[in-house]
């Protein structure tokens, strides 16, 4: 299967934006990929074409304009100069983008995020339900959403003693989409720390725990995009 990915431009409510763009040659299903705090990095755009080697027509938008961190604190000085509210335009846009590609037209979408980009996905999952039909998140909840507009599944990755995230914020995410009556499964790694899946976090990133996660997300995405 040949496989393109490409830096693309797309309008937004606001103007334009970037993402990267990971295009299997008969793609069965749309992914739109929400980056972690660090930006755009080689790591998500790796992970899109992963995504498209099985299949998967893979989105990132680019919701830092082009910055990319490299230390925590970097990360957390980009969070803190880059407004959130323009972050939610883009994510709606490349929703919109994603679906306009050949043969997604009328098909819902899966939205994987990561950290941050967790949050914004199950935010996706409440603010466009007809177009959201599954969601994956690594190690970042929120339980503020009104799940009961959903019309996702849900699958979470978490580290059972993770300093960014709670243990107690993820369970309660986890019962208010339960008590919505959507399918969830929050599954923990033993042993692991925020960042797990990352492989460019050397510290953080666990094989065996990434491996696994990787597998119960192709299962998923696979299930519910078909």
């Amino acid at each position: 299967m040949k496989d393109t990915s490409r830096k693309v431009e797309f309008k937004t409510e606001t103007g334009k934006a970037t993402g990267y763009l990971a295009s299997p040659e008969e793609p069965r299903g749309g992914v739109l990929v929400l980056h972690a705090w660090w930006g755009l990095n080689d790591f998500f755009k790796s992970f899109c074409d992963r995504l498209a080697s099985h299949g998967l027509l893979a989105f990132a938008p680019d919701l830092h304009g082009g910055a990319v961190a490299k230390t925590v604190s970097e990360a957390k000085e980009l969070m803190s100069s880059v407004d959130e509210k323009t972050r939610l335009p883009i994510i709606s846009a490349a929703v919109d983008y994603l679906r306009s590609q050949p043969l997604q037209s009328g098909r819902k979408i899966g939205a994987v995020g990561f950290s941050m980009g967790a949050a914004y996905a199950l935010w996706l999952s409440t603010t466009r339900p007809e177009d959201v039909g599954a969601v994956v998140v690594f190690y970042g909840a929120w339980s503020e959403p009104e799940f009961s507009k959903a019309k996702a599944s849900f699958l979470g990755h978490f580290a059972p003693d993770d300093e960014w995230e709670p243990n107690e914020g993820i369970r309660d995410t986890e019962s208010k989409i339960r008590a919505a009556g959507r399918e969830v499964e929050f599954h923990f790694y033993p042993g692991t720390k925020h960042w797990f899946f990352e492989e460019n976090r050397p510290v953080e990133y666990d094989r065996d725990a990434a491996g696994l996660a990787w597998n119960r997300t192709l299962e998923f995405l696979n299930n519910k995009l078909q």
